[in-house]
């Protein structure tokens, strides 16, 4: 389970406080699948550098299987991240001077595993998302839809426990983004939380549990239903 207890994050611009997260309390168990949408600016991506331990909490707590992350030392952190988190971003951070296939594999190579063995799990996961062949291709030779299927690939190619996804289908036509998501919810099992960032109710409508952020605060239902 990743739990966060009264998180909030601030931010300074000069004299002004920006409240990106505001005293955010919630659980998410294994096996759950959970979309949180919102506008832009509402706290969503914030939250989401905090369940990943990218980000430190100004107030309250992030616990996994009710252990605090922030006790931990950078590295024990650092080998959480690399062993236990996987993150797909919007902006997809692929390094333009890799192929795809070395992209995916280098979680892998900071976890240590022998180089053979990297490239064959690689592109195993090249496989699952259908890009086998476009494993030797530079990032710039490929289409924003094959680049964020790689950048899927180089999240689960370490079998996370917990993998976050923000925006993924954000700068995608309907079709790729549709296979996209489809291909994120066909990774869920019982053993894996998946946490999904979506402006887009048709994306969030496809996960069992839905929650909405407005103004760095997080509610089950929409804010005017909780009022």
């Amino acid at each position: 389970m990743i739990e966060a207890r009264g998180a909030s994050r601030i931010y300074y611009r000069g004299s002004a406080e920006i409240r990106a997260l505001d005293d955010v309390s919630f659980q998410v168990h294994d096996g759950e699948v959970v979309a949180i949408q919102g506008p832009s600016g509402s706290g969503k991506t914030t939250l989401l550098s905090l369940l990943g331990t990218l980000d430190r909490p100004t107030s309250g707590t992030i616990l996994i299987d009710g252990e605090d992350v922030w006790n931990l030392s950078d590295r024990r952190r650092s080998f959480l991240r690399a062993r236990s988190i996987g993150f797909v971003f919007q902006c997809y951070n692929l390094i333009p001077e890799l192929t795809a296939w070395k992209n995916v594999a280098l979680p892998l190579r900071y976890g240590g595993v022998r180089r053979a063995e990297r490239k064959k799990r690689a592109m195993a996961a090249l496989e699952a998302v259908g890009l086998t062949d476009r494993a030797r291709h530079l990032p710039s030779q490929l289409s924003g839809g094959e680049e964020q299927r790689v950048a899927i690939a180089r999240s689960t190619v370490i079998q996370p426990r917990l993998l976050l996804a923000d925006e993924p289908t954000g700068n995608l036509d309907t079709e790729t983004g549709d296979r996209i998501i489809r291909h994120i919810l066909s990774l869920r099992d019982d053993e894996r939380m998946l946490v999904l960032v979506t402006h887009d109710p048709s994306v969030a409508n496809r996960c069992p549990r839905q929650l909405t952020m407005h103004d760095g605060k997080l509610f089950e239902s929409s804010p005017a239903e909780a009022e």
